[in-house]
């Protein structure tokens, strides 16, 4: 192994094949990165000295066709991406793809890996739910009210296919007692822990992340992570029916009602019903989480400029890839939405974050990987 530096020099010197000498008339100079200029001679004995050998010299023609394989190679690479790359700068392509490459290790889309989960405990007859908490006695009825509103704002029904064919239905009663969903929590902990874990490895896979300080690596997780599972859960919801499809698991939003519609009263679940039919490309998906991971303003973080200096290279990446991507003008105002909608995700996290911790005070079932996010954020 050797630096171009002294590469090119020893080819230099073996084509021109003439005898060096020592100016000092020692022929023992030490050869540094500071000294190799000042004697031919005794970097050329060096070099000799480390292994070089003049038969291992490209010829002239050789080198002509290396370079030409290597512009060949990279126009192959050019004209095999979609023709609207072709519009990316090198760098935006080179983020988007380590962005792409990191959700692929980190994203777990068929949940195969999610296994050591809590449910609800049912009876084989399926007829009976134990709850596993019961409301508090003494609870102060305001706030009982509000945990309840909590608890009340969507109610899911979870299908499991078990690997032998077998379907397990959970359905919560059609009471508006508040404790109905109280049995699920856990496992709704679970998953999500589950989801937090991947996001985590997902921020850590990425150069521009793991260059930041510790510190503000841990700020930009916790104030990102909850947007960031929003955002990835958003690709396996189908909004016709109001399902998110992880796998073999199914979670399905009640409506007793029978009116879908009613549903999109909730914030929640109307941010997800207005982001599915954008109809996102992978890319876009994952250059929102980046642009939400890289948030200057989240509580803690010190290197600010850095930080909002990536988050406005994603966001110009984004912008560009719908220019080239996106027909226009049919798509001329998908960006401004996409922005739009980051900024709503801000709120929707600020107001979810104290819905759970209402209910984690009287009902605990955050695991501590959540308790340590939601105390974070609450902060």
């Amino acid at each position: 192994m050797t630096c171009e530096g002294c590469k090119g020099f020893f080819r230099r010197a073996m084509k021109r094949n003439v005898r060096l000498r020592c100016p000092f008339r020692k022929g023992t100079c030490e050869i540094t990165r500071k000294t190799r200029r000042q004697c031919q001679a005794c970097r050329l004995r060096k070099c000799l000295e480390s292994g070089m050998k003049k038969e291992m010299i490209m010829s002239d023609a050789a080198v002509e066709q290396r370079r030409a394989l290597i512009k060949r190679k990279k126009r192959d690479q050019i004209a095999a991406q979609p023709p609207g790359v072709q519009g990316l700068t090198e760098e935006q392509r080179s983020m988007i793809q380590e962005l792409m490459d990191a959700q692929m290790k980190t994203f777990d889309t068929t949940f195969s890996h999610f296994k050591d989960f809590r449910l609800p405990e049912v009876l084989s007859s399926g007829r009976k739910i134990t709850e596993f908490m019961q409301a508090p006695q003494g609870e102060d009825p305001d706030k009982w009210s509000q945990i309840k509103e909590d608890l009340c704002a969507l109610k899911f029904s979870l299908q499991l296919r078990g690997e032998d064919g077998s379907v397990w239905n959970y359905k919560p009663p059609a009471s508006n007692s508040g404790k109905e969903i109280i049995p699920l929590l856990p496992h709704l902990a679970d998953m999500s822990t589950y989801m937090f874990k991947g996001i985590i490895n997902f921020a850590k896979v990425i150069s521009y992340f793991r260059d930041l300080p510790i510190e503000d690596q841990i700020s930009l997780l916790k104030g990102a992570t909850f947007e960031l599972c929003i955002l990835r859960s958003n690709t396996m919801f189908n909004a016709e029916t109001g399902t998110w499809e992880c796998g073999r698991l199914a979670y399905c939003v009640e409506d007793p009602e029978g009116n879908f519609q009613k549903l999109l009263l909730d914030p929640m679940m109307k941010f997800h019903c207005m982001l599915k039919k954008l109809n996102l490309h992978k890319e876009e998906y994952v250059l929102m989480q980046a642009i939400s991971l890289f948030s200057p303003d989240r509580p803690g973080v010190v290197q600010r400029t850095v930080v909002d200096q990536l988050q406005e290279r994603f966001a110009i990446t984004l912008k560009t890839y719908i220019e080239c991507i996106r027909p226009q003008p049919a798509h001329r105002f998908l960006f401004l939405k996409l922005m739009a909608i980051l900024t709503e995700l801000r709120s929707i996290n600020a107001e979810h974050t104290q819905r759970l911790l209402r209910i984690q005070d009287t009902h605990p079932f955050a695991t501590p990987l959540m308790r340590e996010l939601l105390c974070s954020t609450d902060g």
